[in-house]
């Protein structure tokens, strides 16, 4: 349903569609849930840069989530994004639902296990789905610095523009701020992500780094990012797409 949906339609159906739980939430939704409590954001970006990857193609994004979570820890909630329809698999939007747990270790660290599904909204109907699962293990410090390890057990494997199938894969990730002030924070990232292989040449394991660093201010429920993306010419091997291994983008979001 949610593919017909999207398919074709552009970013501001997504957009809309983004709208609609958001009031529904401050409609009041959050009195007949008991402990739950709602939340989210929605955010306008240059570049939608997905570790180190542009899957927009360089050009600006819509995106959104939605989510709900307990005192306890436990949170659910759904994300999503325009990207362009002209590169792989040919999907006008991607949506992620995920369900995870946030484990207070002290009161500066904590320790959150989730799990992710990631599905292309309009993708070819000619081609083999793209979708794919995953689970994130992370551990933060003081809402500033986080680590975390990222396992996708059946990640898509490409070598340049030829499907080979799919294998396990992995990612170590790790991102954090600090606070210069007046609201304006220092960023900084960097990841490896690392495909299985079943054999050599194209079909061997192979992987690429990536990172970025820039500022970010934030006033009230705003926020502006800007950073540049660098990403090693090696992931060109594993992305059935242009690469740009440097890249500026900025993102404006709002919490709610």
């Amino acid at each position: 349903m949610l593919k017909a949906c999207f398919h074709n339609r552009g970013p501001w159906a997504l957009f809309a569609a983004l709208l609609v739980p958001c009031a529904a939430l401050h409609a009041g939704i959050a009195d007949d849930l008991g402990a739950l409590a709602p939340g989210g954001s929605l955010a306008l970006t240059s570049n939608f840069i997905y570790r180190g990857v542009s899957e927009s193609d360089g050009h600006g994004a819509v995106q959104g989530d939605v989510h709900l979570a307990s005192r306890g820890g436990t949170f659910l909630g759904i994300w999503a994004s325009t990207r362009d329809p002209d590169i792989e698999p040919e999907a006008s939007a991607v949506l992620d639902l995920y369900l995870g747990h946030r484990f207070a270790l002290s009161s500066t660290w904590s320790a959150t296990l989730s799990g992710r599904t990631h599905s292309y909204l309009g993708a070819s109907r000619y081609e083999p789905s793209d979708d794919y699962q995953q689970i994130i293990a992370s551990l933060t410090y003081l809402d500033g610095w986080s680590i975390s390890i990222t396992a996708i057990p059946n990640a898509v494997h490409w070598w340049f523009y030829t499907r080979l199938g799919r294998d396990p894969a992995w990612v170590a990730d790790t991102s954090g701020q600090y606070l210069l002030g007046r609201g304006v924070f220092l960023t900084a990232g960097a990841g490896y992500y690392r495909t299985q292989g079943t054999g050599s040449g194209m079909e061997r394991a192979t992987g690429y780094a990536y990172g970025n660093a820039g500022l970010a201010w934030e006033h009230g429920p705003w926020r502006l990012d800007v950073g540049y993306f660098l990403t090693q010419e090696a992931a060109q091997r594993l992305y059935p797409y242009p690469v740009d291994p440097h890249k500026v983008a900025g993102t404006l979001s709002w919490q709610f």
